[in-house]
């Protein structure tokens, strides 16, 4: 056994932090692997592993001790802890979608919208979709359901890649480079999520909200009424004469609809439209009804019931 030393201390140090509480190193990561040199060390003892369990406690900072007497070089996988999980997409899916490594809701969703813009959704069975040829040969089926792609993208999904890190550990007491700094992008809780979650949990922001939306629609709708009319006055002032033919025509139109009429206009300007054997009968019906159209209205005045 050598009578020298060397550690190796992992330790943080974070930089742009909002916010002043500090979570614990290695809250971070999920596991942490120090690969030493397998010839010094042998095959039992050149890895030192760690790994979070549902006991483990966090801490600041990791140091390795073993002996050794020369320069040692090693490799440091960090698994970072991603909250929600992230994965790692198959290369061709990746290529496809423009995503690598996403949470499976940034997944579904670049999914979803390579589906619109390429137009493979079935256009009578909507809950279908119609396989081009890259889906073709990821999913390996010309269609298949939306409740399907779930249960197919899980086998496309793999763990993300851990963060690597070579380094050489040097036992040389002159060496002024001992310490090396490495950067690594976490993920932090933003400070103002909690606010956030309050306000919305609360009834009277709630309440507050509704109304706000309502005023925000009644807005809208106002203006929208604003557009019309203005439209409207710029037509008639542009062109009177024009204007008034085709609203005229327009009327007409919405008349015969709401009525549910239909005819020729041209026949229906002519007198020998209105000496046709139909005409007598279709003038004792409308007499008819607005007869019992009167006649409800006077029971409904005199509040009683006339025979």
């Amino acid at each position: 056994v050598c009578e020298e030393h060397f550690h190796l201390n992992v330790l943080p140090q974070f930089h742009n932090c909002p916010g002043k509480q500090k979570r614990k190193f290695s809250s971070f990561f999920k596991s942490l692997v120090i690969e030493l040199d397998k010839e010094l060390y042998g095959p039992d003892n050149h890895l030192v592993e760690w790994h979070r369990m549902p006991t483990t406690q966090e801490t600041d900072g990791f140091q390795v001790k073993r002996p050794g007497d020369v320069n040692v070089k090693c490799t440091l996988l960090l698994m970072l802890d991603h909250q929600p999980p992230q994965y790692k997409l198959d290369p061709r899916l990746a290529r496809l979608l423009g995503v690598h490594t996403q949470t499976r809701a940034s997944i579904m969703q670049a999914l979803w919208l390579y589906i619109k813009n390429n137009k493979l959704q079935d256009g009578h069975e909507k809950e279908y979709i119609n396989c081009n040829r890259y889906f073709r040969q990821i999913f390996g089926c010309p269609r298949m359901r939306f409740s399907e792609i779930p249960m197919k993208l899980a086998g496309l999904l793999q763990h993300p890649d851990p963060i690597i890190i070579n380094h050489i550990i040097s036992v040389d007491p002159t060496d002024q480079k001992k310490t090396a700094c490495y950067d690594i992008d976490v993920e932090v809780d933003d400070p103002l999520k909690g606010q956030m979650n309050s306000f919305l949990s609360s009834t009277t922001n709630q309440q507050e909200i509704a109304a706000l939306e309502m005023k925000i629609h009644e807005t809208i709708e106002y203006i929208n009424q604003l557009k019309t009319e203005r439209d409207f006055m710029l037509s008639f002032s542009n062109n009177p004469q024009d204007f008034i033919q085709d609203w005229l025509k327009s009327q007409s139109r919405d008349l015969k609809l709401m009525t549910d009429v239909t005819g020729n206009p041209e026949e229906e300007r002519r007198t020998e439209f209105y000496q046709a054997p139909w005409v007598p009968e279709a003038v004792g019906r409308y007499i008819y009804s607005k007869v019992q159209q009167r006649r409800q209205e006077l029971e409904q005045v005199l509040g009683i019931r006339l025979t």
